[in-house]
């Protein structure tokens, strides 16, 4: 296969960087001199000059080849054809992984046609935020990325590939596939998205159903069918949220066949864009002349595309901590500074539940990430240079389609279908990006601006605190909170029980809103991708438990949120708060398997440094 397959293009004359994105790229390469010139010397040393299986003894080879078909086994034994991992998320749990299932034999039959192998390597935990929300397991959910990282690297880790297939989409799974990619980056690494499942009740439906359950005006059974016609088929739920948001963000980073985030599972297209993954990937390992290492193509320019695209489409908050943490297995520094500055230059260009009415099948209808990408290179945005599993950039502007000859590649639509969905960059729904970092004698934190009116970017209250969202929710229908208020929900960090999401607030805090109070919340815990029009300070840093501001806090402390000026305060003295005894801590978590990660919680690093427990 050539450099640039014939279906996919090389960007023209370059396109003038904006002097911040410029600005940026450059202080995270120079933090990072050191760690980045360590990382690639060891992806150096790892890298084989042929087969990587050849390194192997016989014995080894042998275990290799030994459950391999006659062709598969041929290959393998003549060590000259390369050998791809598939590592998966797939289980029929969750809606958005059960179209794995067909995959790895996809893979495989294409890996034959492109003279290679492909073998399933390993599989990863995949659980859904969606079913352990409000759940004790969800106290697992951040520090599965880790262990996902782990198993990653378990299935690498018998040296016998030349690339890597990673099967996943949601929250977790893609960020922790990633960083164990990034620990064998001398292999090159393709994602392979399942893509959404179609389009059910209207998001904003769902949500006023989920006030109404929350303030008691409907009951339970109302709630169920409103949630089973939402989540109804095979596929990602079709939100905005931390699933589509690594979906978009794999695009800009370029570790995708190009645009083959948002295309149905189950469809012939989607089965096309599987098995060219597997071809493409063949073509770039060490063993032919366009060889392309992960390690090398996620690099600085690769991580500013990827907070760019965040912070122009509104994605998930959960990639301030999930970018930092990919950051830091490639041996680069970022930091939420840089999310800041950037989302004062870049433009939010799509609105997407829960930044807008649409969702993402609609955001694909309307220009999808082809538009976005395109719009992004030509603002001076991104980098559209970066190189990528298919040449730079520039072929993540275009979207895929099946002609009479095959898979082709098509430019994306020159304007927007819908404007209501997506904008060119010279006319956006917002100047800024989505995301914003607040500072003050409380610490700091992120807020995720795209959804919130104007007149919510500032909020001051009397605090009314709590050690768990259960407190707050039962504080809510005993009326306790008919008032303006800023709730503080503490004792929510990595170190304190895993930093779960408290989406179990958004139609509490959301219903008292609509009432017309004045309403903000602080927290050290996780909202992510479905937080939408409560402003919201989250991943407080220090956490309360790590004797952070936060855990002196008290009931009646006026606490001022200003997204506009970037500001989080406790209107208390400082002397005084110094004086205040800290809250006690959480207890040791017990059971649903929360015991057997407690090495990992007192291991973990803060939410600023990217929440990291395995590095």
């Amino acid at each position: 296969m050539s450099f640039y397959p014939e279906c996919l293009v090389k960007s023209s004359s370059p396109v003038r960087i904006h002097p911040v994105v410029r600005e940026v790229t450059e202080r995270i390469r120079a933090r990072s001199s050191d760690s980045r010139a360590a990382y690639l010397e060891g992806l150096e040393t790892a890298r084989a000059r042929g087969a990587t299986r050849a390194r192997l003894s016989c014995g080894n080879l042998a275990h290799v080849c030994a459950a391999s078909g006659a062709v598969d086994r041929e290959r393998l034994q003549a060590v000259r054809s390369p050998n791809l991992a598939i590592v998966s998320a797939y289980n029929d749990l969750l809606s958005a992984h059960q179209p794995l299932e067909a995959y790895p034999a996809l893979l495989k039959e294409a890996a034959r046609a492109a003279g290679a192998v492909a073998q399933f390597a390993g599989g990863v935990p995949a659980m859904c935020d969606g079913v352990t929300q409000g759940q004790p397991g969800m106290e697992l959910s951040l520090m599965s990325r880790d262990v996902i990282a782990l198993a990653t690297a378990v299935a690498l880790t018998h040296d016998a590939f030349d690339g890597v297939a990673c099967l996943g989409v949601c929250d977790k799974i893609v960020p922790g596939l990633l960083i164990g990619a990034l620990s064998f980056g001398h292999l090159p690494a393709v994602f392979v998205p399942a893509g959404p499942m179609p389009s059910g009740l209207a998001n904003a439906e769902k949500a006023r159903v989920r006030r109404e359950y929350a303030a008691g005006r409907v009951g339970r059974d109302a709630l169920l069918e409103a949630e089973l016609r939402s989540y109804h088929a095979p596929g990602t739920c079709t939100f905005y949220g931390t699933a589509n948001s690594n979906q978009m963000l794999m695009e800009a980073m370029g570790l995708h066949v190009p645009g083959s985030a948002f295309v149905p599972p189950g469809t012939p297209l989607r089965d096309a864009l599987t098995g060219y993954a597997a071809a493409r990937l063949a073509a770039v390992t060490a063993l032919g002349r366009d060889y392309r290492p992960v390690g090398r193509l996620v690099d600085e320019r690769t991580l500013v595309n990827a907070v760019a695209t965040l912070l122009a489409t509104g994605g998930s908050t959960n990639h301030t901590i999930h970018l930092v943490a990919i950051a830091r297995a490639a041996g680069l520094e970022l930091t939420w500074d840089d999310f800041d500055e950037l989302a004062a230059v870049v433009p939010l260009i799509a609105r997407v539940y829960p930044n807008g009415e649409a969702d993402v099948n609609r955001f694909h209808a309307a220009g999808g990430t082809g538009f976005v990408i395109r719009e992004l290179i030509h603002a001076g945005l991104l980098h559209g240079d970066a190189r990528t599993l298919v040449g730079d950039l520039a072929a993540y502007a275009r979207e895929p389609y099946l002609g009479e000859g095959g898979l082709a590649w098509r430019d994306a639509p020159a304007a927007p279908l819908d404007r209501d969905v997506l904008r060119p960059a010279a006319e956006p729904f917002n100047a800024d990006g989505g995301i914003r970092v607040l500072r003050g004698n409380l610490g700091r934190s992120v807020i995720k601006t795209s959804a919130l009116r104007a007149q919510d970017f500032v909020v001051e209250a009397p605090a009314a605190v709590f050690e768990s969202q259960e407190a707050l929710a039962a504080a809510f229908r005993a009326g306790a909170l008919e008032r303006d208020v800023v709730a503080v929900v503490r004792g929510q960090g990595p170190r304190a029980n895993g930093m779960p999401e408290l989406h179990q607030l958004t139609p509490v805090l959301g219903a008292l809103m609509s009432r017309g109070h004045r309403v903000a919340l602080v927290t050290d815990g996780r909202m992510s991708g479905a937080s939408g029009p409560v402003p919201a300070a989250l991943h407080v840093t220090p956490e309360s438990v790590a004797d952070g501001p936060l855990a002196r806090v008290r009931d009646g402390d006026r606490i001022r949120l200003d997204a506009r000026r970037r500001e989080l305060e406790l209107c208390v003295p400082a002397d005084e708060l110094a004086r205040r005894p800290r809250a006690a801590p959480p207890p040791e978590a017990a059971g649903y398997g929360r015991e057997l990660f407690t090495t990992l919680r007192r291991a973990i690093g803060s939410a600023e440094s990217g929440a990291v427990s395995c590095q």
